[in-house]
């Protein structure tokens, strides 16, 4: 018996049925009908009903020479006399940590000098597990705690070990990688919330060496654009490899749901989504744009503060014409005090898109994990996965209906969302 991912979307359900019947939820009026906007819903509980747990990424500390930072394997940067560092140099049971190499395809305008090369991503995934899961935390020097992670040959210790689960496709930011604290937390949310959660270690810095302040900086970007066209591009192939794993993988295969399969993505994770979505990738100072190939399996992705480039480089073609019929639903959690993802920008791109699409507005937002708008954040999102990905007709009355979330940031919609709402 299948039960544990009907558990969580009653869950879910059962707090968008309560927030609806507190507030006067809309719905009814047809598929066509304008929303009413009047709905406050109450923030899901952080976090959700199951506990979770995590794939191995064991690793020897002591290999880090002294000066240098952990953190900047993960994220691929490189040491101060130039030398590549990756998380692959730290692993110390490589044969147990999920992995892929991706061959790049020979195409130098999107990706410049990675053309034609392998290039290797470790992967993270967490997932909910049994309340009782004996495996203990694994301690990062960092500070922060991968929860009951699998050692050795350790199999994944799932809420219902007959369940197949809904999968979430993960990409942090720029410079950014699946254990930072706040991405820690946030596959976490999603895990507890009944998704299993894949993240690759995207290791920009092996690509292009920019500052996360200077992506808002469009002559320093224009310095290094061919890095930072193959960096973009890049990001889109790891994330369909690591899909392509999960569905694979023997120890994973048996418990993802194909059918249902959403994105998330933070910063330049939320463009991570779109590109996968096949939307066209700037590619030139004159703002020609490259389409990415769809991955067909994405039903719908959440991007949150995403990256849609500068106003005199827009990510996606002049005028974000890249983004003209996308198709593939999104919602988009922007800031309003942003500079380095500007709302105006998003704005721009999500009007062009053809699909189901929302856009919501966090008012003094900047370009970083806000802590106290996390109940928005997340009630946003899960309820936008709910209606998308797993397809649940009270989700999308819901979203046709919701104004803002209570308490926390003060959130508001400027593109309301125009998915297909039951009667």
């Amino acid at each position: 018996m299948t039960f544990a991912p009907q558990v969580m979307a009653m869950a879910i359900v059962s707090a968008v049925a309560l927030a609806m019947a507190g507030c006067g939820g809309g719905g009814d009026g047809g598929d066509n009908a304008p929303p009413a906007l009047a709905t406050v819903v109450p923030p899901m509980p952080l976090p959700g009903p199951y506990s979770v747990a995590c794939s191995n990424v064991a690793q020897d500390f002591e290999r880090v020479p002294p000066g240098d930072a952990v953190d900047s394997y993960w994220k691929g940067s490189r040491s101060t006399s130039g030398t590549p560092r990756y998380l692959t140099d730290l692993l110390a049971d490589p044969a147990n940590t999920l992995s892929v190499t991706i061959t790049v395809p020979d195409d130098t305008t999107l990706y410049g000098s990675f053309a034609g090369s392998r290039v290797a991503y470790v992967l993270l995934a967490c997932y909910p597990t049994v309340a009782n899961n004996p495996r203990p935390g694994y301690p990062l020097p960092t500070g922060v705690v991968v929860p009951h992670m699998q050692t050795g040959m350790d199999a994944p210790l799932f809420t219902d070990a007959a369940a197949r689960y809904p999968l979430l496709a993960f990409s942090h930011g720029y410079r950014g990688s699946p254990l930072g604290g706040d991405y820690m937390t946030a596959m976490s949310i999603f895990a507890s919330y009944g998704y299993l959660v894949v993240a690759p270690f995207h290791g920009d810095g092996r690509v292009a060496d920019l500052n996360v302040d200077e992506l808002g900086d469009v002559v320093t970007v224009i310095s290094q654009l061919r890095d930072f066209v193959a960096l973009q591009a890049l990001r889109p192939l790891s994330m369909s490899a690591a899909i392509d794993l999960m569905l694979a993988h023997p120890q994973w295969k048996d418990h993802v749901n194909a059918a249902q399969i959403g994105g998330f993505g933070a910063s330049m994770g939320g463009e991570t989504m779109m590109l996968m979505g096949g939307a066209g990738l700037t590619t030139s100072v004159e703002m020609a744009w490259t389409r990415k190939p769809v991955d067909p399996r994405l039903k719908a992705a959440v991007g949150y503060v995403p990256y849609f480039g500068a106003p005199l480089l827009p990510a996606f073609g002049r005028n974000q014409h890249g983004l003209d019929g996308i198709t593939l639903p999104y919602l988009a959690i922007a800031g309003t005090a942003d500079v380095t993802a500007p709302l105006l920008m998003t704005e721009q791109g999500m009007r062009r898109l053809g699909g189901t699409r929302e856009l919501v507005a966090l008012a003094g937002l900047k370009h970083e994990f806000d802590i106290a708008s996390s109940d928005d954040i997340f009630t946003w999102a899960l309820t936008f996965l709910e209606a998308e990905v797993r397809g649940t007709a009270s989700a999308r009355q819901q979203l046709a209906a919701m104004a803002s979330v209570s308490g926390g940031a003060d959130d508001r919609v400027v593109i309301p969302y125009n998915g297909l709402v039951p009667r």
